[in-house]
């Protein structure tokens, strides 16, 4: 029987960077990995969406360009073209990643393992067990058709979405989180003709009110048709694969695709975990401790399999530490709290931090910082775009308790304000900070007056 350090069983970002650093620390690691290596991240994931991002921008980007002295042809756009050279850059960088690996020294097999005990992994193709002195689960998560409904079926999801053979006309994305309102934009600015349908009276759930309220009236500016408080009954086909929604108020929808993007469950069916003893959350997922240990304790789990945060550079951080903690001989923990985050919505989302209505759940008393304007770019063009900024403080301690924005490059701008949200600045820090002119990113640092009420 073959004997290793550490196994991983799947080869997400999180999996790999642990299979990297474990094997760097000298450590016999091997990684089973049916799928292409990369993760979800990687093959169908954040990275070809922020590639179809870029591209839906340029519509904008020429539309606009007339304002600025330029003289742009009629514009055409080829979708086999976009999606072909977005694969191609998927199985590059997924070389890239296999490449990272085997310079490592870590042995790829690629096909299906299951846990077999509290040291012990099964190849299911070739049925070989493996011996490992710890077991490392990184097998992601998967989106799911939901609500089950008659001809629920006919819809896609978010992994299908990258490999249509053509541009829809008309389609329904239905959800109203960052994967459904990501794609929306992106089919949006592609000249799909889009219909959100959400059962929630808002979009983003969870994010600050302020922020959802203004992308919700953003959403609509943009010519998408929202409805909210609506859900989808049955979906029909019909004649040339269109699809004939008939939506809760009993109005339907003729579309040609439907997107249904309302929620991703871990990937743990079939993995063998109940014979270590481990039992799944009632969502599917695994439960760990803040070392990503699981009950059994040769057996971890980092990702979105534990549903905790379920970002990629989280997953990463997971993966690193545990590798750290077994083999490098310096344990250490993921801080889960706080985390940048970016919503790649046409208008863009950057936040970190708590919202002003979770300080307010928490026991702070808050003052709110806020300002709204014209991005310099629409002033020329004539757009009616609006950027929104908002500081969230605690004024007992000037200490800031969360930075929102919603506008251009939100996720690059909140991504460096992330430094000193995690240092814990104060609005006194902010306030002394000398403002990059002229930029948006200057009004952090102006806002001097708090919102009244």
């Amino acid at each position: 029987m073959r004997e290793v350090d550490l196994f991983v069983i799947g080869a997400g970002s999180g999996g790999t960077r642990a299979a990297r650093i474990s094997a760097g620390h000298g450590a016999r690691v091997m990684v089973a990995e049916e799928d292409r290596i990369g993760g979800t991240c990687v093959i169908r994931g954040c990275v070809p969406k922020k590639l179809y991002v870029y591209a839906s921008r340029f519509a904008d980007d020429m539309a606009d360009a007339a304002a600025f002295g330029w003289t742009v042809g009629m514009p055409s756009f080829d979708w086999p073209m976009l999606r072909d050279a977005v694969a191609a850059e998927v199985t590059r960088l997924s070389g890239l990643y296999r490449k990272g690996l085997n310079g490592a020294g870590v042995e790829i097999v690629e096909e299906r393992a299951v846990v077999a005990g509290p040291g012990l992994v099964r190849l299911v193709r070739s049925g070989e067990t493996i011996k490992a002195h710890h077991i490392l689960v990184a097998t992601g998560g998967h989106p799911v058709l939901e609500p089950i409904i008659p001809g629920g079926h006919l819809g896609i999801t978010s992994n299908e979405v990258f490999h249509l053979r053509t541009l829809p006309k008309r389609m329904a994305v239905v959800g109203g989180g960052y994967i459904a309102l990501e794609f929306a934009c992106v089919f949006a600015r592609l000249g799909v003709e889009i219909t959100l349908i959400h059962r929630g009276d808002n979009v983003l759930r969870g994010f600050d009110e302020d922020i959802r309220m203004r992308l919700r009236d953003g959403l609509a500016r943009s010519g998408m048709t929202l409805k909210l408080g609506q859900t989808i009954t049955r979906i029909d086909e019909g004649q040339h694969g269109v699809r004939h929604l008939t939506l809760q108020d009993g109005t339907t929808l003729d579309v040609d695709a439907v997107l249904v993007a309302t929620g991703r469950r871990a990937n743990t069916k079939g993995l063998g975990l109940e014979t270590a003893g481990i039992a799944l959350n009632p969502d599917g997922s695994i439960p760990v401790d803040a070392a990503s240990q699981t009950i059994c304790p040769t057996i971890y789990a980092v990702g979105d399999v534990t549903n905790r945060v379920n970002l990629t550079p989280v997953a990463i951080r997971e993966g690193h530490a545990v590798a750290d903690s077994l083999f490098g001989g310096k344990p250490w923990t993921v801080k889960h709290y706080p985390i940048a985050t970016a919503v790649f919505t046409t208008p863009e989302i950057g936040t970190i931090g708590l919202s002003e209505q979770d300080a307010v759940k928490v026991g702070h008393a808050v003052t709110v910082f806020d300002t709204q304007f014209r991005p310099m770019r629409a002033t020329m063009t004539g757009r009616e775009d609006r950027t929104y900024m908002k500081l969230v403080v605690d004024p007992d301690t000037d200490k800031v308790l969360g930075a929102h924005m919603l506008g251009p490059d939100a996720g690059e701008i909140i991504q460096s304000l992330g430094v000193a949200v995690t240092m814990g600045a104060t609005k006194a820090d902010f306030d002394r900070t000398i403002a990059l002119h002229p930029s948006a990113a200057e009004e952090f640092v102006t806002m001097r007056s708090p919102r009244k009420g």
